[in-house]
């Protein structure tokens, strides 16, 4: 009966030479990965720079904005603030013209009705006049 505790049988070494033969077509194909992993490499820390220099490019170029539209809100806010001030010396002149225009013609409503009552006493005082230079019939009735 044999041993079931046996190991089971593994094949001999293969020989020096064998190893030998394996291993040479290893060595280019290592050295190809090697140079391989070394461009990719390369062109991540390209990338990687070209990243970094997007992003600085970028920054700036936001600064810039920033900068200017700062400029164009201060600038209009000036703008603006002018334009309110004016508009307000505006509306408080055309308010003063329009009080003088509403005195002016009040004035000139009164001038026209006292010279309208002037005017009014002077002809029932020429009518006066008028009607007692007018010959008179023997009643008393003025001629026409």
């Amino acid at each position: 009966m044999e041993n079931s505790n046996s190991t089971p049988s593994v094949p001999p070494p293969a020989p020096l030479s064998a190893k030998k033969e394996n291993l040479t077509p290893i060595s280019p194909k290592i050295a190809e990965l090697t140079e391989s992993r070394q461009e990719l490499l390369n062109r991540i820390q390209n990338l990687k720079q070209d990243l970094q220099n997007w992003r600085t490019k970028l920054d700036t170029q936001v600064k810039v904005y920033r900068d200017e539209l700062t400029g164009l809100k201060k600038s209009l806010n000036t703008e603006v603030e002018q334009l309110r001030t004016e508009f307000q010396e505006l509306r408080t002149t055309l308010q003063q013209q329009q009080e003088d225009v509403t005195a002016s013609l009040r004035n000139l409503g009164d001038d026209l009705g006292e010279r309208k009552d002037a005017e009014a006493a002077k002809n029932i005082d020429s009518n006066k006049e008028i009607s007692e230079d007018l010959p008179k019939d023997d009643t008393g009735k003025e001629f026409h």
